[in-house]
């Protein structure tokens, strides 16, 4: 287990903030539990996932909430703050907007190999998890890949900017295969 400084990760988060735009949770105290947790998952995983989702352990399944999370820049444009909160907007910030709960972007299929369940997605669009519970979803995930950067996202909709070159959802275009990607 290698020992990770909370000021490390303090500075990491800091520096992505105003890299982009954000800011970090004003709440002192929240902000410090969201940054333990982020630095104890990394400690933990050897990756800085989120620390309001549960890591199954294995980075091919967490790649898409390793912080910043797939889901933060969609969910601050459209709610003020990410999932968990650590990022938030300036409108949070100067309090022109209150901090509601974000709902969950992750899909079912990736929560529910976090919580140990097997997830299967047949041509129906129903996705089992944990023998027996149900959930009809159609899903249609794609291959996108970022023409500027070359990121490639396993998801139904391109991100709305790439996590890597911060590219627009514009820059992406769909990779078409012939695999079929149920697991």
């Amino acid at each position: 287990m290698t020992e990770i400084s909370f000021e490390k990760v303090k500075e990491r988060a800091e520096i992505d903030a105003k890299r982009n735009g954000y800011y970090l949770n004003p709440d002192p105290k929240f902000l410090k539990s969201l940054l333990e947790g982020l630095k104890q998952n990394e400690e933990r995983y050897n990756y800085p996932s989120c620390p309001c989702r549960l890591a199954s352990g294995k980075i091919d399944f967490d790649r898409d909430i390793i912080c910043p999370c797939d889901y933060r820049d969609p969910d601050v444009l459209e709610f003020g703050a990410c999932y968990c909160a650590l990022y938030v907007d300036e409108k949070v910030i100067k309090g022109t907007i209150e901090l509601d709960p974000v709902p969950e972007r992750r899909p079912l299929e990736k929560q529910a190999r976090a919580y140990g369940g097997t997830s299967t997605q047949e041509k129906t669009g129903e996705i089992k998890i944990n023998e027996g519970t149900k959930t009809n979803i159609k899903t249609k995930l794609k291959l996108w890949y970022c023409k500027q950067c070359g990121y490639v996202a396993f998801r139904e909709e391109p991100p709305l900017i790439c996590p890597i070159c911060r590219a627009k959802k514009e820059m992406f275009t769909e990779i078409k295969t012939r695999v079929n990607y149920s697991t």
